[in-house]
């Protein structure tokens, strides 16, 4: 991967000036390749990772197995595409093993989750089956640790 790639990968937040501060390229050549870029679909977008932990959110993300049977034509693309477009749908992944489609929602309310899953998820023709997992603690998020709190020492018990 182009280096500049990986350090906006990195970190986003890294100025033209800096990027080309650590390259040794001018900042016009890095706001050109950025913009190159952009245009092209290379970078699609920039997102802050957020701790949920840290904030008092009423959010449930999940990550759902999905099994479906593949069209004669489109293969799985049309199916896992349809299932993309669900706005509860953060992720969707084609995957090798026991089930073919991988995705993650977020809803507000378990019953939210379970209700996506069954009145539009499972309903879809191909899909065969579904199989969902509650997150319930993230520790690293797309290369970034969760911030932990430190753990208290115990002392240690003698007899």
């Amino acid at each position: 991967m182009d280096p500049l790639l990986q350090l906006l990968e990195g970190n986003a937040l890294l100025t033209p000036d800096r990027l080309g501060q650590m390259l040794g390229v001018s900042p016009a050549e890095i706001r050109r390749r950025i913009d190159a870029w952009e245009k092209s679909g290379v970078i699609l977008g920039y997102r802050a990772v957020i701790n949920d932990d840290q904030l008092d959110l009423q959010r449930v993300k999940a990550v759902i197995e999905v099994r479906i049977t593949p069209e004669r034509e489109g293969g799985f693309d049309r199916v896992a595409e349809r299932i993309a477009k669900f706005e509860e749908v953060t992720s969707c992944f084609l995957m090798s093993g026991g089930y073919d489609i991988l995705i993650f929602i977020e809803g507000r309310t378990l019953q939210e989750v379970a209700a996506f899953v069954a009145s539009k998820l499972a309903t879809l023709d191909r899909v065969q089956s579904t199989a969902t997992h509650f997150i319930l603690k993230t520790y690293k998020e797309q290369g970034i640790a969760m911030a932990v709190a430190p753990r208290e020492e115990r002392m240690a018990v003698a007899p």
